[in-house]
């Protein structure tokens, strides 16, 4: 019985985890489908909807890590509630937008909001749920942040062309509204509150390394989201090579303030984790091909198909499906066959990506889509997992910062850098020739994932524990005789993670 009520309890917190993170990846891709709304109702010309759309993506990602660190700090459940409130407000302004201007402003408000709630879901998860309910909860990560990628096409399409109450476009952003009001009530009731330990030393925030994280993430991600549009003028290279040089000084000064005793904001001792750096990359390598293959997709269907936003949306349907199922069987079956799933996986993507490299009509479309979802379905919640398994709790919040915020980067930087590719080879209409070129991109991209996530297989079998883990404690017998690669919902490494985790 009390087991049952425990159980009961973490499902409910995960609801309310999930519900946030999942408004903050449907805000992310709903607007591809408005694009055209937004330059018939409000006049928005090219550079306005770069900025509608990415400028979300850049201030979401520049705001991650310190606000996982923040969280770490001042509780994650804090954090939560605050950016929750935030995303909300933040919604309805871009609701009630009546110029390019104020849409612009409200959705980097709104990414910003959203970096404040989403490294808290994985802090929570990782710092205050029970070791053996943390895999479970990470798949259901996974799955929900595909679920709401592929959503934010389809039902955010929905809601444009059904034009509901008549509010058009309005009605995507306003719809975040009661979510979210209900998820910040509910999250003050289920949520765990943990105070700071009696004793403890006071932390405090790294304002110049959070600053110049800040500072050298927007300098990339701007230019990168106005290049194409606004033909790279001179100020684009100029704002590259700051954000480059304000990243080497980001980066000597977290190594100062670490050799001073102090607290960087960025916690690179995690890269020591053999996971967690081979993690990490291979999510890179992963988010950089399916924002930009979720991007290209929908130019391809409207521009080249000419479906409408309801249509095309409707397009997506079947590779949200795919993926929902595979990721719900993805967890046991890698519990017994381990990364092999996620080798599959990439196989499964890499086969429907194939299909487009063919001259391609609506229904292979689809048929490539769903393939496609069926394999992603099968590697995100694994990477995410993956990636998270030897992280402590203390790190829990700037771990899923950091992780996240590369994650954002690489779908950033990949509908930049692949989308120049589709408009380079496009020209005058080429869509077939434009959805070749990409996926051969997309191929080497899940190649590179499928590499990478061998790599996890044999670096955390061959390297010995890192201090870091255990420096409070001895490795435990068992730790040293298993060096499978953690995996989500493995049962042989249940054991080992609570020893890390707890």
């Amino acid at each position: 019985m009390t087991h049952s009520i425990v159980s009961k309890t973490i499902m409910c917190r995960l609801v309310v985890l999930l519900s946030a993170y999942f408004m903050a990846q449907f805000d992310f891709f709903v607007v591809n489908v408005a694009a055209p709304s937004f330059e018939r109702s409000l006049r928005a010309g090219p550079v306005a909807l770069e900025l509608i759309v990415g400028g979300y993506a850049f201030a979401y990602a520049s705001g991650m890590i310190t606000a996982g660190r923040l969280g770490d700090m001042l509780g994650h459940r804090r954090m939560f509630i605050a950016g929750v409130l935030a995303f909300t407000v933040a919604s309805l302004l871009c609701g009630l937008a009546q110029n390019p201007a104020e849409l612009v402003t409200a959705r980097l408000l709104q990414g910003l909001a959203g970096a404040m709630m989403v490294p808290q879901v994985l802090g929570t998860i990782t710092a205050t749920f029970p070791a053996r309910d943390r895999p479970r909860a990470i798949a259901w990560f996974g799955v929900t942040g595909g679920v709401a990628s592929v959503s934010g096409q389809v039902f955010g399409g929905w809601l444009v062309g059904a034009d509901v109450l008549g509010l058009g476009w309005r009605a995507i952003f306003l719809v975040n509204v009661p979510v979210g009001l209900l998820a910040a009530v509910a999250a003050r009731r289920v949520l765990e509150h943990r105070a700071a330990r009696p004793g403890a030393p006071r932390a405090r925030l790294d304002l110049p390394g959070a600053a110049g994280v800040t500072a050298s993430l927007a300098l990339v991600l701007v230019p990168l989201a106005l290049g194409r549009t606004t033909g790279w003028p001179a100020w684009t290279w100029a704002c590259l090579g700051c954000g480059l040089a304000a990243a080497g000084l980001t980066g000597y000064w977290q190594r100062t303030l670490r050799q001073r005793g102090g607290q960087p904001v960025l916690e690179t001792t995690l890269f020591r984790l053999p996971a967690y750096a081979a993690g990490t990359a291979a999510g890179v390598a992963f988010l950089a091909y399916f924002a930009s293959f979720m991007f290209t997709l929908t130019l391809m269907l409207q521009g080249g198909f000419g479906l409408s936003p309801f249509r095309a949306g409707l397009a997506f349907a079947p590779m949200g499906v795919a993926f929902s199922i595979t990721a719900l069987l993805g967890r046991p079956l890698a519990a017994r066959y381990g990364q092999r799933v996620v080798g599959a996986g990439c196989a499964i993507a890499a086969a429907g990506l194939t299909l487009f490299t063919v001259h391609p009509g609506v229904a292979l479309v689809i048929v490539a889509a769903g393939m496609v979802g069926a394999g992603n379905g099968l590697v995100l919640p694994q990477l995410m997992g993956t990636a998270l398994t030897q992280v402590r709790s203390a790190q829990a919040g700037v771990g899923a910062g950091m992780l996240t915020t590369a994650q954002q980067f690489a779908g950033s930087a990949g509908v930049t850098l692949i989308g120049t590719v589709f408009f380079s080879v496009l020209g005058t209409g080429d869509y077939a020739g434009a959805a070749r070129a990409t996926a051969i991109i997309y191929l080497a991209l899940i190649a590179l994932v499928a590499a990478l996530v061998a790599l996890i297989a044999v670096r955390v079998r061959e390297a010995p524990e890192p201090a870091a883990v255990h420096r409070d404690r001895p490795a435990h017998p068992a730790a040293q005789r298993s060096r499978v690669p953690a995996q989500a919902g493995d049962p042989q490494r249940r054991h080992h993670r609570s020893a890390i985790n707890e």
